[in-house]
């Protein structure tokens, strides 16, 4: 397979490397270092990888760069780094947990080539599990809403999450007081909507396709359950994208990842 990468940074003597060497292996395909030009890139050309060299960055470009690995997330691309041992020491050091694979100079492009190949199959497998979980999660949750008929006194709470790990961990901690069901996107989330109520729902922030501002938007524009109480669900620590959140007047967020203690606060004070 050869794969669509876009690379960034001030690298330029690797950015050409993969350009004259590593034709056989990927499409490439550069970006300048500019936000607004990185996400215009990913959204049309919808590349595969993205890899940033650098060299000699400093502190914004780095904290750019955080804000971009936002996106790729959204669009499950991995990120790479490729630079000299102290450029990456110093962006790991301030973007922590930005880099997918870091790939230290001096390397050659073949072996550079070899590495990420390598990491591409883990990651590809990896997604496919995700896929296969989330397909599974979708069907369950199809069925609880069809076989439930319960009656309880238990207050009601939809969890929407693309992590099927997150909502299993928040439906272990929440199931002893709290009637919970899960959703695996703000489409199935929708979809519960239509046939059942609920008393609050736990919404991540960040999810592909349809995002957690954009479900809260749709869910206040419909007059029937625009009422419902909603909580953001966040890994983001930026105080701007905070700030965004806000301005939809959700009841609270909580940050990932998340402390039962909080949670379980944050959800009484909303519900009492």
């Amino acid at each position: 397979m050869r794969y669509k990468m876009l690379l960034t940074g001030r690298n330029q003597s690797v950015i050409d490397d993969f350009f004259q060497q590593a034709d056989d292996e990927f499409e490439a395909l550069t970006s300048s270092m500019r936000y607004t030009d990185i996400i215009r890139h990913l959204k049309y050309l919808e590349p595969d990888i993205f890899v940033y060299c650098i060299y000699n960055e400093n502190v914004d470009v780095f904290n750019q760069m955080t804000n971009v690995k936002t996106q790729l997330n959204l669009y499950e691309i991995p990120f790479i780094l490729i630079g000299t041992k102290e450029d990456c020491e110093e962006f790991e050091r301030i973007a922590v947990r930005v880099p997918d694979l870091v790939l230290v100079k001096p390397l050659t492009v073949e072996t550079i080539t070899m590495q990420i190949l390598n990491f591409m199959n883990v990651w590809n497998k990896l997604k496919a599990e995700k896929a296969k979980a989330q397909k599974q999660e979708q069907s369950l949750l199809g069925e609880t809403v069809d076989e439930e008929s319960e009656i309880t006194d238990k207050k009601h709470i939809l969890v929407v999450d693309d992590s099927p790990i997150m909502l299993k961990t928040l439906k272990e901690n929440l199931r002893d007081d709290y009637d919970i069901a899960t959703a695996i996107s703000g489409k199935v989330a929708l979809k519960f909507l239509e046939r059942r109520k609920t008393d609050l729902i736990l919404l991540d922030y960040e999810m592909p396709e349809e995002s957690g501002p954009a479900v809260l938007e749709k869910i206040r524009a419909n007059d029937a359950i625009k009422d419902i109480p909603v909580i953001f669900l966040t890994g983001v620590t930026d105080s701007g994208k905070i700030k965004e959140a806000l301005v939809l007047k959700p009841q609270g967020y909580l940050l990932k990842p998340i402390n039962r203690e909080k949670l379980l606060e944050a959800i009484t004070r909303v519900l009492e």
